[in-house]
């Protein structure tokens, strides 16, 4: 609609947005949707995981280990029951798995490490060893990620994000006639921040990739496994298993944590890979670290029992978290619904809605918001770099700021991006 305007129609729109922008400057906001955090509502509900393992607790697992001290070589990977919580979790073997502690960046920056120092275990030439270094990251995508690749200097190449995965007729292409592109960054289900879950034909793709390195890799992220704001239980095939199916076992790496399901700043989190890899990594482990927090440990296992008592509580959280999504899309759809100016997504899950805004205004959205009292992610974090080519995409993150928040910042958001189109519209004619 924006497009059919006449300059006087642009200017009025322009004026309009503009004086209501100045009223909510000042109100003096201070409104955060810069991040997938819990609000405390969803904090609250792990609390009692606290209550478990008190001084006059049982500190022995049942193999007899007593988590006070340094782990034993039979546990140095991990809490057998710990272990087979993730096992059920990411559909993996438990004996694949690997506990870390509460951050799986830390795991994925250490792996990164252990490749550049050592390389892979059946080749062992490490990764510094190379000139140039390429990794695939579909995008928009998650900026940590982008961070840990960036900070090893590898080179990374945007894939086109679609809505059943990466545009993987891009992706067969690049990897099949270039040998520096070692990996790819995948989030399977409820990608960050589309929220797209990846198909099945996808994945074995991914897993039948022809790839002319030997040594490229599936950074496999499943943050948001449990995180379905239906009560739908999203099953994708094991990307271990499937990549065993098409003799390429060693290619996957698989991600998962407990953060967004207890406590993101005290959760429990995984690695899983083929025999080969994880005894690699292991081994690498061993000498960085006698072994991570086993108490911790216990009290997941503790509190959360199951899978079935793990689900129960994602209900919990979705209770509390999905009025914040529909409000966003309410919103959205109310202020820029058939402008032709905006598009969003509309998960099913995960924790964030992905705005694309009129091209070439992304930086001026998010500037204005922040001078409104909104602080969003930065424009262009959802790319390698921090580069979106075409200035548009900004990640929605509703999860922390409570309902009456997030409709200030909603409507100052959907304010901004109609006053950035016209300004943009108006300057092109």
């Amino acid at each position: 609609m924006f497009q059919r305007f006449n300059e006087e129609e642009l200017k009025n729109q322009i004026s309009s947005s503009k004086e209501k922008l100045e009223q909510y400057k000042r109100l003096g906001l201070k409104l955060d949707m810069s991040r997938g955090k819990p609000c405390s509502r969803q904090l609250d509900l792990s609390v009692g995981i606290f209550d478990v393992v008190k001084s006059d607790s049982c500190f022995l697992t049942s193999t007899g280990t007593d988590v006070r001290n340094y782990s034993v070589p039979a546990e140095f990977a991990g809490l057998s029951e710990m272990r087979e919580m993730f096992s059920k979790i990411i559909s993996v073997e438990k004996d694949l798995i690997f506990i870390g502690g509460n951050s799986s960046l830390n795991l994925m920056f250490n792996y990164f490490s252990k490749l550049f120092m050592k390389g892979l275990p059946d080749r062992n030439i490490p990764w510094s060893n190379y000139k140039k270094i390429k990794f695939l990251c579909p995008s928009p995508g998650y900026d940590r990620h982008f961070s840990i690749t960036e900070f090893f200097g590898i080179e990374m190449i945007p894939v086109k994000m679609n809505a059943d995965g990466p545009d993987m007729n891009i992706v067969e292409e690049l990897t099949a006639n270039d040998v520096d592109i070692k990996g790819i960054w995948c989030t399977p289900v409820y990608s960050n921040p589309t929220g797209c879950v990846y198909s099945d034909e996808t994945i074995r793709r991914l897993a039948s990739l022809k790839c002319k390195s030997e040594e490229f890799l599936i950074f496999w992220d499943m943050a948001y496994a449990l995180h379905n704001l239906y009560g739908e239980k999203i099953k994708i095939p094991d990307i271990i298993t499937e990549c065993a199916t098409y003799g390429n076992e060693n290619r996957p790496v698989v991600f998962a944590s407990m953060s967004k399901v207890t406590f993101a700043g005290s959760g429990v989190t995984c690695l899983a890979a083929s025999k080969k890899n994880i005894a690699s990594f292991i081994d690498t482990a061993r000498i960085s670290t006698i072994g991570y927090d086993k108490i911790n440990q216990m009290k997941h296992v503790k509190y959360l029992k199951n899978l079935d008592n793990i689900n129960l509580l994602m209900e919990k959280h979705a209770e509390i978290i999905r009025p914040k999504f529909e409000k966003v899309l309410q919103i959205f759809e109310a202020k820029l619904g058939g402008l032709g100016i905006a598009e969003w997504t509309r998960p099913r899950g995960g924790y964030f809605i992905s705005l694309d805004v009129y091209p070439h205004t992304a930086k001026e959205v998010h500037s204005i918001c922040r001078d409104c009292g909104v602080v969003l992610t930065p424009a262009g974090s959802t790319f390698p770099y921090g580069k979106d080519p075409n200035d548009m995409n900004l990640r929605i993150a509703p999860t922390y700021p409570d309902i009456e928040e997030l409709d200030f910042a909603c409507n100052i958001l959907c304010e901004a991006v109609k006053y950035a189109a016209a300004m943009k519209i108006i300057s092109n004619k």
